[in-house]
């Protein structure tokens, strides 16, 4: 998985005038736990965040405080509920010796059978959340729909990737081929020529 560098301020605790002041600078507060140490209060440039969390990629972030790098992932944003832009950020350190849990992005490929016979495609999920050592955690993770067939799905069950765990709910939907009424009338047509 790939690795971005994110570099922050140590900053002390602070009331709702200090956080307002740290956002009217453009900056964005942060909170580092986990991993058995003491929570970090940080903050960083909102211009350099958005290189992490207005992307489809999932990355290990290496947070950089005080010169001192440490390796974690986007546990929880919160976002103005207008201005959508980010206005908190929770980090979870992570060990390189323990499994991280992460959400990954899917890619499709290949064209569903079902498809070519008149279905509708349609995607649930665009991302499955997977547990893994740091260095075994792909980049996204390839679903390949060419045997896909009419009113069939792929569940996240379904996926089995080599030292990884899929912890997505199992039964969890990612992709099916509908049944479309094109499909219900030349069924119905060829019935009727057969006939």
């Amino acid at each position: 998985m790939q690795h971005f560098e994110l570099k922050g301020q140590i900053r002390k605790v602070g009331n709702k005038a200090v956080i307002k002041a740290f956002r009217k600078e453009g900056l964005v507060p942060c909170n580092l736990y986990g991993n058995g140490m003491e929570n970090i209060l940080f903050t960083v440039n909102a211009k350099d965040l958005k290189c992490v969390t207005d992307t489809p990629k999932a990355y290990i972030v290496d947070l950089v405080l005080d010169g001192k790098t440490y390796p974690a992932v986007l546990h929880e944003l919160q976002f103005h509920p207008v201005k959508d832009n980010c206005l908190h950020v929770d980090f979870l350190a992570v060990d390189a010796k323990k499994p991280v849990a992460i959400s990954v992005p899917l890619v499709i490929t290949g064209h569903a059978i079902g498809v070519q016979k008149g279905g509708k495609f349609v995607q649930n999920l665009r991302a499955l959340r997977i547990s893994a050592l740091m260095d075994k955690l792909p980049d996204d993770i390839t679903i390949d729909i060419s045997k896909l067939d009419l009113d069939k799905k792929i569940k996240a069950g379904d996926v089995k990737l080599e030292g990884i765990s899929v912890i997505s709910d199992k039964d969890a939907v990612i992709c099916t081929v509908r049944t479309t009424r094109n499909v219900d009338t030349s069924a119905a047509a060829e019935e009727e020529a057969a006939e």
